[in-house]
């Protein structure tokens, strides 16, 4: 039944060349698993993206009990951790991987430095890189807000008051991000907003760009 299934949207959709292109792609040598130190370093890409995949889902998860608003924030989050099946696990695993994701895309990044993989033809994957990671990093700053707590409001009100502080436009940034004079409750749907549409949305396409880069130029050859 699943064969017949297949072979029908197969025949309409012609997935197979698609998926076979994928999965008979050539590995190159110096990321054979026969060199285990090498193939591990040339894991931490993956990983990397293993580990958003992971924020995603879970992130997916909490914003099905989260409630952005200054009265029940603080709430929903105890409700999930205390309450919900797998609640806390779920939790966990997002708080914890907000933090390993930073530290596998540096690894990431280290690699790719000291192999020389940035340099031509491979600039704009580079490019791509380091906003991928400012993106991250976009993460992080705005989900550290969303629990409402006193950790969470004062790390916000220091990190408004660094933005005020680039010359010329530091107001600006500050406002934009607070959404007015002072933390309150549009700074939270804010944080909240950025955090769940502009910053996936972002983060997709140049993932998708990323990989369609990796795709044409191939793997970077070793030191």
């Amino acid at each position: 039944m699943f064969k017949k299934t297949y072979d029908w949207i197969d025949e309409r959709l012609g997935i197979t060349p698609i998926w076979r292109d994928i999965a008979d792609h050539d590995v190159p040598a110096h990321v054979n698993p026969a060199n285990k130190m090498s193939a591990f370093v040339y894991c931490f890409g993956g990983l990397t993206f293993l580990i958003i995949v992971t924020q995603i889902l879970s992130g997916m998860f909490l914003a099905m009990y989260y409630v952005p608003d200054i009265v029940n924030a603080y709430r929903s989050v105890q409700y999930i951790t205390d309450e919900v099946l797998l609640g806390q696990i779920v939790r966990g695993m997002h708080f914890w991987g907000a933090s390993l994701v930073i530290i596998m895309m540096f690894l990431h990044m280290l690699r790719v430095f000291f192999t020389g993989s940035y340099k031509a033809p491979r600039e704009m994957n580079w490019v791509v890189g380091v906003l991928i990671f400012f993106v991250v990093m976009g993460f992080g700053f705005t989900g550290y807000l969303l629990p409402w707590d006193q950790k969470a409001y004062w790390a916000t009100a220091v990190g408004a008051q660094i933005a005020e502080s680039v010359p010329w436009i530091g107001k600006y940034i500050r406002t934009v991000l607070i959404g007015g004079d002072m933390l309150g409750a549009l700074t939270l749907t804010r944080f909240f907003a950025i955090h769940v549409f502009f910053l996936p949305a972002g983060l997709l396409g140049l993932l998708g760009l990323h990989f369609i880069m990796i795709r044409k130029q191939g793997i970077a050859g070793p030191l």
